[in-house]
């Protein structure tokens, strides 16, 4: 079995374990907030934002430079001990890296053309702070490891599929511990890009409401230390599919994503009953959650306690899937109360299936959760968690 031994983030709920925790329980996210310069022709539009500053970045680490990187460090901080404790007892050449991320540095890329194109000076930009694989290639530098370092982008599903590739190289014996998780941080390029598919609301996003009409995008970093020595957190068990379907929709009968639940179920070797808690996708697509509540219905019914967390974070793409499992995981070891779906500014949606959406928080009555990440091109990641002791 494969064990979780730390845990850090940060997102719109706030900066460390215990400010998410409690904004969590409330309901309450201070970083999702009306903001202005991101969406073309508006004014105003509500993303959820990483509040106060973040570590520095020095000049030897100047091609590593993003904001992007930035929440990583903040979220490295939370876990340093455990990190360092990995590296004394297995050494720098045991411990891997694996990240996902679909913007990387991509804003400072997006600044250093606005800055050219109007005739300014752009010397802080370097290329490699845009690379996809930059934030694996940044942390291992970072903590000077010699283990597999990689970056994981499958769109929304990234960090959940970096998750179960840090699962396997231990699993293999190729390490014995693995960093896992990653970080997106707000951009224009997905704010526009999103808004052009129509799949986005320049409004607080509406899982599963009757008024739904697309994704709020948030910015998070998560990470989370993987080692076969046992914890009170596990990794239960994961599952992964392609639905080689469309390139931004889901399967209509949602075939690829009941494959990856049905995977995770199976190698963890527990059955629909025993999951506590479901984790939705829940982006507040008109599509997502149609395919995504007949999928739950399908294999759960409604007996299952559910609820998309969006509306807190934001979607926050790729560190969706970290972020998610590590409110899940965060669920788990603080005993919390399971988030109910907001529907304070509209109804929900009555046409959808039945899949046990919380109407009110209430507490966790078997300790094994789902988090589930259904990512653009039919990229379906889920991942159980479980308290083991």
């Amino acid at each position: 079995m494969i064990y979780i031994s730390a845990i850090g983030m940060l997102n719109a709920l706030g900066r460390s374990a215990e400010e998410i925790a409690a904004n969590l329980t409330r309901g309450v996210a201070p970083g999702m907030k009306t903001r202005t310069g991101w969406l073309q022709g508006t004014q105003e539009v509500v993303l959820g934002g990483v509040e106060g500053k973040l570590p520095p970045i020095p000049q030897s680490f100047a091609e590593h430079r993003s904001r992007n990187n930035q929440l990583l460090l903040a979220a490295l901080e939370q876990i340093q001990p455990a990190v360092d404790a990995a590296i004394a007892r297995y050494g720098r050449d045991r411990v891997a890296v694996v990240l996902g991320t679909s913007t990387s540095g991509l804003d400072e890329g997006d600044l250093h053309v606005q800055r050219s194109l109007n005739g300014e000076e752009s010397l802080e930009w370097r290329y490699p702070q845009q690379e996809l694989g930059d934030p694996s290639r940044f942390l291992s530098r970072w903590l000077a490891l010699e283990g597999p370092a990689f970056t994981v982008s499958t769109a929304c599903s990234s960090s959940a599929r970096a998750i179960i590739n840090g699962y396997r190289l231990i699993d293999a014996g190729l390490a014995d511990v693995a960093i896992v998780g990653g970080a997106d941080t707000l951009s224009r390029m997905p704010v526009n890009g999103f808004n052009s598919l129509e799949s986005f609301s320049p409004t607080l996003c509406q899982p599963f409401g009757r008024d739904r009409c697309g994704i709020t995008i948030g910015e998070a970093a998560g990470l989370m230390v993987l080692t076969r020595e046992p914890q009170p957190l596990a990794l239960l068990g994961t599952g992964e599919s392609s639905d080689a379907w469309h390139i931004s929709a889901p399967h209509p009968q949602g075939e690829g994503a009941v494959r990856a639940i049905n995977m995770a179920l199976a190698q963890a070797q527990l059955t629909p009953d025993d999951v506590g808690y479901i984790n939705l996708h829940g982006t507040a697509t008109p599509l997502n959650d149609q395919i995504e509540s007949m999928v739950v219905n399908t294999l759960f019914g409604d007996r299952v306690p559910c609820s998309s967390t969006k509306h807190l974070t934001g979607h926050t793409l790729g560190a969706a899937g970290i972020t998610e499992a590590a409110l899940s995981a965060l669920i788990l070891s603080h005993d919390l109360p399971l988030p109910a779906q907001d529907f304070s500014r509209g109804p929900l949606d009555a046409t959808l299936p039945p899949c046990g959406l919380l109407l009110t928080p209430q507490p966790l009555a078997r300790p094994v959760i789902l988090s589930n990440s259904f990512a653009f091109g039919g990229n379906n990641a889920s991942i159980l968690l479980g308290r083991v002791s």
